[in-house]
């Protein structure tokens, strides 16, 4: 099924509970965003061979949030923003955080794809769930991605 990633909607609605593992970071500039990916990628390894996420290919998709909610608060949203990410039986949840309370999320609509601002639409279709709202004057942007079965793997692995 294609997905037009341009028509997906950000609801003001807040985010899921997910309890377990909670990671957070303050971002000033996204020359920032390769360490903390990468950080978030060890972390994620590290906490996938005690409790297996789904496979790489989640774990992929979930750093692309990751990235595009944490870019777009770091060129459009006011600054401190803050990341937070939390690691659950449910699944993932990445949450931003920017001062810029009264800018919603606006995906690009109607725009050439060259053109870039995609990232809210891409991350709306990679997400099980996703939305914003507004907390003690900041902005909050969320995915969430819930977690799969991990897939059996034969005898040669």
């Amino acid at each position: 099924m294609e997905v037009n990633v341009s028509e997906q909607h950000w609801v003001q609605q807040p985010p899921p509970v997910i309890t377990g593992n909670i990671w957070t970071w303050r971002l000033e500039s996204t020359d920032q965003l390769p360490a903390v990916r990468a950080e978030l990628r060890g972390l994620l390894s590290l906490v996938s061979r005690l409790e297996p996420v789904s496979d790489i290919e989640f774990e992929e998709k979930f750093l692309l949030a990751f990235d595009e909610l944490a870019s777009n608060a770091l060129r459009h949203g006011g600054r401190p923003v803050r990341a937070r990410v939390s690691f659950g039986s449910e699944g993932l949840l990445v949450e931003v955080s920017d001062s810029a309370a009264t800018s919603p999320p606006t995906p690009a609509v109607g725009r050439d794809p060259s053109q870039g601002g995609l990232g809210l639409g891409l991350v709306a279709a990679l997400a099980s769930a996703h939305g914003w709202v507004t907390q003690a004057e900041r902005k909050l942007v969320w995915a969430f991605c819930r977690r799969m079965a991990p897939r059996r793997r034969g005898a040669f692995g």
